[in-house]
Parts: structure tokens; C-alpha cells; sequence
């Protein structure tokens, strides 16, 4: 018995090991228009066994890579692509350094810090008071995030003016968001009471039961 675990290892098991058997015998083509033919007529078969592909917009470019990445890059034919590299597909990527960067308040995230950053270099005016006031309504859904309790708009002015040194007040005259419209209540719980009924007794009388 021929079993899979004996066989070849298929380099993109998605296409099948008829492909790939198919894309080893267009390698060894001699004649140089016939194996692009035959290549050709291998990325249109691709192409039906994996349909999904083909949401992409150069699924085409993507076939024809692949059937190189299975012939082992071993495969000279005139295509409508230049062959991909292996050096590119085999290259690690960069390691990604995690960053090192103290966040002051975890619970507001990294993101308003840098929108806090931004908002202290505006102008003095309606405009940065109106940033200030969005800022400070972020910072409260946010914090309600974290804490699903309650949060007074005291604490937020007070964390807002903590992470830009000072240089952001909030005026407080004017409300923000309340916690109801950020936490839902809860929906309470129906009881259902049990209906009375009644039936006779062998005796004619009625005797009272619950559903």
C-alpha cells in the first residue's frame, strides 16, 4: 500500500498532490513553449480547486507564484510574472522590538496619550476647548471600560490635567457623557407566578394544584 506518510511532502497541501505531480512533470518539458503551455494550463486548474483565491485582485500573480514556490523555483517558462525569489519567501521577517515606552495611566491606552500630545501644541480657543471636551468624554468611556461601576467628571479632569503636566483643563461647568448612556443598565428579572387551577376531586370537591 502506497500511504501519504510514505510519500513527498506537498509543499502547499491546498492544491493537492495531483498539481504538484502535474507541476514536476511540466518541469521536465524539454521543449520551452510547451512546458509555458502546460504551465498555463495548470494555474487555470489551480485556480477551479481553490475558488476562495480568487476574491483577491491578483489571485492570478498569486497562482503563478505558487506554482513556482511548488516546482521548487525550478520551473524556466514564459509566464506573465517574473518568477519570485526564494531569498524573499525564506527571509525571516525583522524582529518587531517591543516598545519600552511607560504608559502613565494604563486604562486610557497609549492612543490618548498621543491625542493629548497633539491637543497641547493647538492654539487657545473654541476649537482646542471643544478637543479638550472630546478628549475628556474618550477618557470617561474608557475608564467606565475599566471600571463598569461609576466615575465622576472630577476624576477625569483630574487625570486629563495629571497627563498633560498641567497644560489641559477641563471645564467641568460643562457635563459629559453620563455613565448610564455608557454602561447599560440591567434588564430585570421576570418572575413568573404560577397560574392556580383547579380540578375535582373524587368526591366533587375541588382541589386547588399548580401549573
Amino acid at each position: 500500500m502506497d500511504y501519504n506518510t510514505t510519500r513527498e511532502k506537498m509543499t502547499i497541501p491546498e492544491y493537492g498532490r495531483n498539481i504538484q505531480k502535474m507541476i514536476e512533470y511540466t518541469v521536465g518539458i524539454e521543449d520551452r513553449e510547451k512546458r509555458s503551455k502546460s504551465a498555463a494550463f495548470i494555474v487555470k486548474v489551480m485556480a477551479q480547486l481553490n475558488p476562495n483565491i480568487q476574491q483577491s485582485d491578483d489571485y492570478l500573480h498569486t497562482l503563478w507564484d505558487h506554482m513556482h514556490i511548488i516546482a521548487d523555483y525550478q520551473l524556466d517558462i514564459d509566464g506573465p510574472y517574473p518568477k519570485p525569489e526564494r531569498e524573499a519567501r525564506e527571509r525571516k521577517p525583522d524582529k518587531v522590538e517591543y516598545s519600552t515606552r511607560r504608559i502613565r495611566l494604563r486604562h486610557y491606552g497609549r492612543t490618548i496619550e498621543d491625542i493629548i500630545h497633539k491637543a497641547i501644541d493647538y492654539e487657545e480657543g473654541e476649537e482646542k476647548q471643544a478637543l479638550i471636551f472630546a478628549i475628556a468624554n474618550y477618557m470617561k468611556r474608557s475608564y467606565l471600560t475599566w471600571n463598569r461601576e461609576s466615575v465622576n467628571d472630577a476624576i477625569i479632569s483630574q487625570h486629563l490635567e495629571d497627563m498633560s503636566w498641567g497644560k489641559l483643563i477641563f471645564n467641568q461647568e460643562q457635563p459629559l457623557i453620563s455613565v448610564s448612556e455608557v454602561v447599560p443598565k440591567k434588564k430585570p428579572v421576570v418572575v413568573q407566578k404560577k397560574k392556580k387551577s383547579f380540578q375535582k376531586n373524587a368526591g366533587g370537591h375541588r382541589k386547588k394544584y399548580h401549573k
